[in-house]
C-alpha cells in the first residue's frame, strides 16, 4: 500500500497518479496539473518543485507545504577500481539505511540494483542482508526513488539507465505489494517507461507469491534464488526451504513456466567445497533438466558473519561443464562486481554502520 491521504506531508513518489490528482483536487487543482507533475517527477527527474517551471509560480511555493519531494539522501558513495560500479549508501528519514548499486557493462547496459526492504527476514546464512536480520518495509516511493537516483547521476555522466534488477537489500515478495506497485511505476509509459523484459525481481523462493506474480500478466523477468539442489544443504543455507521444500518450489515455478511461457532465471552462489561439488551440479541438472530456465553462477562474495569461501576456477569450470555438457542447462558465470567497494547485499550498509560505532 501506498501511503494514505490522511498523511499531511506524504512523500510524494508515495502517491499513485490518482492519489496525487486526488489530493491536488482538494487544493483546487485541474487535473492536468497531475500529468506535468508527474512529468516532472518521472521524466525531468526534478529535484525540487522550484524546478518546475511550467506551473504557476504560487503553485511551486504551495506544493513544499503539502508533499515532501524524495525521502532518501546519499550518506556515502565508493566507485570501484574500475570505475564499473557504484555502491551507494541510502539515508531513510527514520534512520534506516538502505543500499543501492549501479553497474556499468558493455555496450549500452547500465543496470541499477535496488533494495525492497531495511534489511531482510530470511535470514540466508552467506548473505550480509540476512545476517543483519529484518527492519521493514519500504514503501513504493523508496523503492522507486532509488531508480531516479540512480538515472540522474547515470543522466549527469552522459548515460541512461537502461535495466532494473530488484535484488538488493530484502525479499522483493515479501514485500509484495509495494514491489509490484513499484515495477508498475518503473514501467509507466508516461513516467521512467523502463521496458518490462529490463527489470527482473529475484526471490529466495516464497511459493504463494511466485504463483501471484505468475498471475500479474507481466514480462518482467524471474529470478529465483536457488544455491543447493538438495534440501538438507538448501535447507542449511536458506531457512525458508524449511517452509518451502524444493519439490514445492519446483512445482510452482513449473506452473509458473507453463502459465506464463517466460524462461526462469536460477541464482546460483558457489561457495568453496559446500555447493560447488560435482554432487551438487547433478543433482542441479536433474532437477532442471529439459526446463525453460538458465543459471546464472557466481562466486560468493565473502562477508564477516559466515565463514565460506568463494569457488576456485577449477570447481567452477567443472560445475558449468556438468549442467552444460550433461544436461543441457543452459549456465552463465557472472563477473562478481564491485568486490573493493562492498557490491555484495548489504556489505556497504554493515562497513556504515561499524564506522558509526
Amino acid at each position: 500500500m501506498t501511503e494514505t491521504l490522511t498523511d499531511p506531508h506524504p512523500n510524494i513518489y508515495d502517491l499513485s497518479r490518482d492519489e496525487l490528482t486526488a489530493r491536488l483536487t482538494t487544493l483546487g487543482y485541474q487535473r492536468f496539473r497531475t500529468d506535468q507533475i508527474w512529468t516532472w517527477l518521472y521524466q525531468q527527474k526534478a529535484k525540487s518543485f522550484a524546478d518546475m517551471s511550467n506551473l504557476p509560480a504560487e503553485m511551486r511555493l504551495l506544493l513544499p507545504e503539502h508533499f515532501r519531494l524524495g525521502s532518501i539522501e546519499a550518506v556515502q558513495e565508493i566507485l570501484s577500481s574500475d570505475g564499473e560500479t557504484r555502491k551507494l549508501a541510502l539515508h531513510l528519514p527514520d534512520g534506516q539505511l538502505i543500499e543501492t548499486v549501479l553497474m556499468r557493462y558493455e555496450g549500452v547496459r547500465r543496470t541499477a540494483c535496488i533494495s525492497t526492504q531495511a534489511g531482510c527476514a530470511m535470514g540466508c546464512v552467506f548473505c550480509a542482508t540476512g545476517q543483519m536480520g529484518f527492519a521493514r518495509h519500504l514503501s513504493v516511493g523508496e523503492i522507486v526513488e532509488q531508480v531516479l537516483h540512480g538515472a540522474r547521476l547515470l543522466e549527469a555522466d552522459g548515460d541512461r539507465l537502461s535495466n532494473v534488477v530488484l535484488m538488493g537489500m530484502g525479499e522483493p515478495f515479501h514485500n509484495y505489494d509495494n514491489t509490484l506497485a513499484a515495477i508498475r511505476r518503473l514501467m509507466d509509459h508516461e513516467g521512467l517507461n523502463i521496458g518490462q523484459r529490463h527489470i527482473t525481481v529475484s526471490t529466495v523462493g516464497l511459493v504463494p507469491a511466485i504463483r501471484r506474480f505468475a498471475a500479474e500478466n507481466l514480462q518482467v523477468r524471474l529470478a529465483i534464488s536457488l544455491h543447493a539442489a538438495t534440501d538438507d544443504e538448501r535447507s542449511a543455507l536458506l531457512p525458508v526451504n524449511q517452509r518451502y521444500p524444493i519439490a514445492e518450489l519446483m512445482a510452482a515455478v513449473h506452473d509458473y513456466i507453463n502459465q506464463t511461457n517466460r524462461r526462469v532465471t536460477f541464482e546460483w552462489t558457489l561457495i568453496e567445497d559446500e555447493n560447488d561439488t560435482p554432487s551438487q551440479a547433478h543433482a542441479l541438472g536433474s532437477l532442471l533438466q529439459g526446463m525453460l530456465c538458465h543459471v546464472n553462477v557466481i562466486p560468493l562474495n565473502p562477508t564477516t558473519g559466515y565463514g565460506g569461501q568463494p569457488s576456485n576456477t577449477d570447481h567452477i569450470n567443472e560445475f558449468v561443464h556438468i549442467l552444460e555438457k550433461t544436461y543441457q542447462v543452459p549456465t552463465t558465470v557472472r563477473i562478481r562486481r564491485g568486490i573493493d567497494v562492498n557490491a555484495g547485499c548489504g556489505q556497504l550498509k554493515a562497513a556504515v554502520l561499524r564506522a558509526d560505532q
